[in-house]
């Protein structure tokens, strides 16, 4: 009967929900990131402790609503010009080539045949958008000039993400085609320039129109539900592009910042209210997804050389041209650290690798705890070193 009621969903999500939720409380009452406390949590009710909770194909998908809906509300506080200035392809750039070919030589180090090597390389590559920008909200530093720097270049990094495994697969199968890559990006950078543009002006028209209508005044909620739509409608447009859906909805959010709605209140307290709920479950999951006892001590090392290399490289291959462009170094080093989180992105590739042959388990357990690790480090260096408050 015990494992009955364990195994059921209601309990597993019931319990999420409620270590989730006790997670931003306690992380508020210690000044700390929510980010890192409902990680944590999400290890210790997950396989690695206590196994009260698996990572069951329904966890995983309420995590990726949950980003979505991150994402959405995140970009509510972007404009377009904010995140579209070419010194940020500069910045994703290098932030994809320098942790690539530190993941590649680090794994052939330790003896990793070449497609393994090859794979690791790219699962260094990924950046979690939603990782660092719900920090930087959670600080009140969304509007920096580094702040959009960071989201900026992450959207960008999502798409020459999508090319280095679309690159990383054909070379593992001993072949290239570059008709095959050309076409990816086609779909990708279409996607991006008519959802940024002509579909923006559109939705905004229709929303500002909506707005007005008797069906608004009498049920104010329903410019809410609206929003929502076109979120999740962005979303299915990305995926469909091959990018990430969180990037879509990112984008819908930027479609209605500093929108002058009658109902607006409404709108926004709803997004952030439906935020925190499918947020936590999205970085508890995170935590529930590790299972430590798969590691063994040659692991663990490749483990530790493997995350402070992706770590290093990321902070080098974003914040150096930060620089180079003018930021100063604490917006430089804000930069490279808030492009290093690896997160679900990371772990997604991985799971691929995995699926289809490329990497072992303990490959698998490795990319997973290392997107884990640089998942929880910088939320840390952003709060208590670089946007640290001078005590009173």
């Amino acid at each position: 009967m015990a494992e009955n009621i364990l195994g059921s969903v209601e309990f597993q999500m019931s319990l999420l929900m409620f270590v989730a939720l006790a997670g931003y409380l306690l992380a508020y009452g210690i000044n700390q990131s929510a980010v890192v406390g409902i990680i944590i949590a999400g290890v210790i009710v997950g396989p690695s402790l206590l196994g009260l909770v698996t990572y069951t194909d329904f966890v995983s998908s309420l995590a990726h609503l949950g980003a979505v809906v991150l994402l959405f509300t995140i970009g509510l506080e972007f404009e377009l010009k904010d995140i579209t200035q070419p010194r940020y392809l500069v910045i994703a750039l290098l932030g994809i080539v320098i942790p690539w070919g530190g993941g590649y030589l680090i794994a052939a180090a330790f003896s990793f045949d070449t497609n393994s090597a090859i794979f690791i390389g790219t699962a260094s590559t990924a950046t979690s958008i939603a990782i660092t920008a719900n920090v930087l909200e959670e600080m009140g530093k969304l509007q920096t000039r580094a702040a959009r720097a960071v989201m900026g270049a992450a959207i960008i990094d999502d798409v020459l993400a999508l090319l280095a495994l679309a690159f990383s697969e054909q070379l593992m199968g001993g072949s290239l085609d570059t008709l095959s890559i050309l076409a990816d990006l086609g779909k990708a950078v279409a996607f991006l320039v008519v959802g940024a543009i002509p579909a923006r002006l559109l939705f905004r028209r229709v929303m500002l129109w909506f707005d007005n209508t008797r069906v608004a005044r009498k049920f104010p909620q329903s410019i809410f539900i609206f929003a929502m739509m076109i979120a999740f409608l962005y979303s299915i447009g990305a995926e469909a592009a091959g990018l990430s859906a969180v990037v879509g909805s990112f984008l819908a959010g930027v479609s209605f910042a500093s929108m002058e709605l009658k109902q607006g209140d409404i709108f926004l307290k709803g997004a952030e209210h439906l935020k925190i709920i499918f947020a936590s479950i999205f970085f508890i999951s995170l935590g529930v997804l590790l299972d430590a006892h798969v590691l063994t001590g040659r692991i663990l090392i490749f483990i530790a050389a493997l995350s402070g290399l992706a770590i290093f490289t990321k902070v080098l291959g974003c914040g150096l041209p930060a620089k180079l462009f003018g930021y100063t170094w604490r917006d430089s080093a804000v930069i490279g650290v808030g492009m290093v989180p690896r997160g679900e992105v990371a772990m997604i590739v991985a799971l691929i690798g995995l699926s289809k042959g490329w990497i072992g388990q303990d490959t698998y357990a490795a990319l997973v705890v290392m997107s884990l690790l640089t998942t929880i480090i910088p939320p840390l260096l952003l709060r208590n070193w670089l946007f640290r408050q001078p005590k009173d």
